[in-house]
């Protein structure tokens, strides 16, 4: 892209020289200079199929198809899993009223998308191309002309700004919040092209990508609809993806079917994507329940979750009968940050040694082994799994940035190595080592046992309660309950429903839950809703409340990060203070992915070093599929 704005330049150059004292005898100067500078300005503006966050595109522009998938992969069949943690009551997921049904923003597609083979790339999906200054003070999106949505009808700016407006106003609060820092404002120019300006503080880095990256819907359905944007709704709002809604039995299943009239089937970016006919959900009261329907054939794909089902259950008739295919398949994605979260909101969790005191007690070495059958690891990064996690002491690139802050840090950001929960005694599950350690931190915040045993400060007890709405998690709760109690927490777990859990995360009504902190690669101002002081009595993505200016510093040094290294160097601080915050404690991660399914499903060899892709680009094999009906297998 740099190598052709290059060339453009110099033939500018070329063409101004062997013309300049003609223009000059023809021409006022003042015209001259005028013109010469509409000339650069035009060669200043970059034109391009994509965008990538740090060195050139690895994709050129005319890609035949991304490099993965299977171009000549077979359409039809259907792909269905199962889904059991809770039921669902709307296909609205932009809002926070209701509960949207598992993938119910696949109706839509945006200006780009990102691929799975490459970390910072995104590519023209909606749009044709994209042009933007040197600076990216702006971006003009030109939309495909044969972009149309579900119904047939065209796919306009019009619908994009719409779509901008909407979410900026009426979408979730976390993303208005943090939308409206990055994007000034959008405007239709003409039907097909769409420009969005940036705000002046808004970080370089992602600029294009945030405005890029927005879903697209239709003005004109909406509309119809008479629904405001932020009401549960069953009918979903219209999009450009390549499935519509099939089926819908409200709690039970959903069924997406592939558009055959989808517009975006010949595009090199979507070759070999989109393989199934329909795509199946079925909803389960609990996993037990879900194992058991896929053991039945009730749906035929499963990634598992559990390493006690994994190790143990795997012996019935279909796998033995080789009817299903059991795969560990390497995950070297980030970890989903799994975590038992702190409310910091409640008083008692104020005080960071409490916090390190509860952690210290949940032994992950005895439930890895005892529970886990050693399958799982356990993380201590918010970037676990990639070079942005924080190691050791500080380097000279975090110190950098973490020293103009040093009043505002706990010392041992930069005395001590970055924290990380030492390992357990693997074969008894109360460690009395790190039991005296909770004890001594928890005496420095000032509780004391009584004649009893139970810890008090000026009279009060140190309440601790577990919501949990899964009975498989009972297991793991409860010796985490007996090594609070045995050192004088009244510690307990209470079982809720899912509309309760709900409701009460989304009311901050809860001591620990737990929850998941994803992070990405390229980390910008999404970091906001997950860890700014703004979001953290607004954002469903901060459950403990964590937020101050000093971590304010820290997420925009990580989103003003021009170099790769910068962002390495910002995004290792920002992981240094927020462990040492304390404010949940590390669960599990699981190195593979776990899949189980009935053999009639085929896949790239290799995968995508970042996705699995079950429902992107494996394929249907029709042959396969008859054979497991003849056979009675489904």
């Amino acid at each position: 892209m740099h190598d052709r704005r290059a060339r453009t330049l110099a033939v500018t150059r070329s063409v101004a020289e062997r013309y300049r004292w003609k223009l000059l005898l023809a021409v006022p100067f003042t015209v001259l200079v005028l013109a010469l500078t509409v000339v650069m300005a035009r060669a200043e503006t970059i034109r391009s199929h994509g965008i990538s966050t740090f060195g050139e595109l690895s994709l050129a522009a005319d890609f035949p198809h991304l490099p993965y998938v299977n171009p000549d992969a077979p359409k039809g069949g259907e792909m269905s899993f199962s889904w059991s943690s809770g039921s669902f009551d709307s296909m609205q997921p932009y809002t926070r009223k209701g509960r949207p049904g598992t993938l119910s923003s696949v109706f839509f597609e945006a200006m780009l998308e990102s691929p799975s083979h490459e970390i910072g790339e995104s590519y023209c999906l909606l749009c044709e191309y994209m042009e933007y200054p040197e600076g990216k003070e702006w971006v003009i999106f030109k939309i495909r002309d044969e972009a149309k949505f579900s119904d047939g009808s065209d796919l306009t700016a019009d619908d994009a700004v719409f779509s901008y407006e909407i979410l900026r106003d009426e979408g979730l609060p976390s993303f208005r919040a943090s939308i409206v820092k990055t994007i000034a404002g959008a405007e239709a120019l003409g039907a097909k092209r769409v420009k969005f300006t940036f705000t002046e503080d808004a970080p370089m880095r992602g600029r294009i990508e945030s405005a890029g990256g927005l879903p697209v819907f239709s003005r004109a359905n909406h509309e119809a609809s008479g629904l405001a944007f932020e009401d549960t709704r069953l009918e979903p709002l219209m999009g450009s993806g390549a499935y519509v809604l099939g089926e819908l039995d409200v709690g039970k299943r959903i069924v997406y079917q592939r558009n055959p009239d989808y517009w975006g089937t010949d595009l090199p970016l979507m070759k070999g994507r989109n393989n199934f006919d329909t795509i199946r959900v079925e909803y389960y009261g609990d996993a037990i329940a879900a194992f058991e329907g896929f053991k039945a054939g009730n749906y035929t794909f499963r990634q598992e979750n559990s390493s006690k089902t994994w190790a143990t259950a795997y012996d019935f008739p279909g796998l033995d009968d080789g009817h299903v295919v059991k795969k560990e398949l390497p995950d070297d994605t980030i970890t989903s940050g799994q975590s038992f979260m702190f409310n910091l909101r409640r008083e008692k969790f104020q005080d960071v040694r409490v916090r390190e005191a509860l952690a210290l007690m949940f032994n992950f070495d005895w439930t890895n082994k005892h529970l886990f059958f050693g399958l799982y690891s356990q993380g201590s990064s918010f970037w676990q799994n990639t070079d942005l996690a924080a190691t050791g002491l500080p380097s000279e690139g975090e110190l950098a940035i973490l020293e103009p802050l040093r009043d505002s840090l706990p010392p041992e950001v930069f005395a001590e190595e970055v924290f990380s929960l030492t390992p357990s005694d693997p074969d008894d599950d109360f460690d009395r080592r790190k039991a005296r350690v909770a004890l001594r931190r928890l005496r420095e915040a000032g509780y004391e046992p009584d004649d009893h045993g139970i810890l008090r400060k000026d009279g009060e007890t140190l309440d601790v309660e577990f919501l949990n709405a899964g009975p498989l998690f009972d297991r793991i709760i409860n010796p985490y309950v007996a090594n609070l109690q045995a050192i004088g927490i009244n510690a307990e777990m209470a079982r809720v429903d899912n509309a309760e859990i709900i409701q009460r995360e989304r009311d901050y009504d809860f001591d620990i839950i737990t929850d998941h902190v994803p992070m990405g690669y390229e980390p910008g101002s999404g970091l906001r809703q997950y860890f700014g002081s703004e979001s953290k009595d607004a954002s469903v993505f901060n459950p403990s409340g964590v937020g101050s200016e000093t971590i304010d510093v820290l997420i925009d040094a990580v989103i003003n990060a021009e170099t790769k290294d910068a962002m390495i160097n910002a995004v290792k601080a920002l992981d240094r203070v927020l462990r040492w915050e304390r404010f949940r404690v590390p669960q599990w991660y699981n190195p593979n992915h776990w899949v189980a399914y009935y053999d009639m499903y085929e896949h790239p060899d290799p995968l995508p070093r970042y996705a699995l892709g079950f429902l992107d680009f494996w394929w249907w094999n029709a042959d396969k599929e008859a054979a497991l009906k003849a056979a009675g297998a489904l």
